[in-house]
């Protein structure tokens, strides 16, 4: 009979896919990572190694929308084209300040959507034009990727200055009444 070896202390922390930017540390989602923000910010806290202030999860983003997101990284191919999570550098600890996600990977086109959300407390400070600023460059670094969209609503005027600062330009209608779509194109695209 074989005896399984006990293995003392904590579990290992996950592997996380991570891109930096000037003030921001980007975490790509993976499923353990959103079973933590689902478990309560304490696990998330633990498995990011920050401080998640009182008013996470930020809107636009909940928790049905982060158990799709849950689901669609079963398949690891996925990690990086789903949910990043913000995390602010410059103090003792990152301080997690809001998510990015990408709708999916590439359509056959080439395209890719993102959206983007910052908590009340840290908005107008520059993290989520930072943080898409970054992305795009991400997804551009993929051959396959010839477009970055992103949607929200006429009244939304801090989204779409965002867009507009990274280079988005209005395209037109969005994929639901009321919204509209804004696109950004790689430089020398097909």
């Amino acid at each position: 009979m074989r005896r399984r070896r006990r293995i003392d202390g904590p579990a290992p922390k996950p592997l996380l896919r991570v891109l930096e930017s000037e003030r921001l540390t980007l975490v790509a989602a993976s499923p353990e990572l959103i079973g933590s923000d689902l478990a309560g910010t304490r696990d998330l806290a633990s498995v990011l190694e920050a401080d998640v202030p009182i008013e996470w999860p930020p809107e636009l983003f909940s928790t049905t929308v982060m158990r799709v997101a849950q689901n669609q990284l079963l398949d690891p191919s996925e990690q990086g084209w789903s949910a990043w999570y913000l995390l602010l550098r410059g103090s003792e600890r990152p301080i997690l300040v809001g998510l990015c996600q990408f709708k999916g990977r590439p359509d056959p086109a080439g395209s890719v959507e993102i959206a983007y959300s910052i908590l009340p407390g840290y908005r107008n400070r520059g993290f989520a034009t930072e943080a898409v600023a970054r992305l795009v460059e991400w997804a551009f670094g993929h051959r396959n990727v010839v477009q970055v969209a992103a949607e929200t609503m006429p009244h939304r005027t801090r989204s779409i200055r965002i867009m507009e600062k990274n280079g988005f330009v209005l395209e037109g209608p969005g994929s639901e009444q009321g919204v509209i779509r804004y696109v950004l194109r790689k430089s020398g695209g097909r």
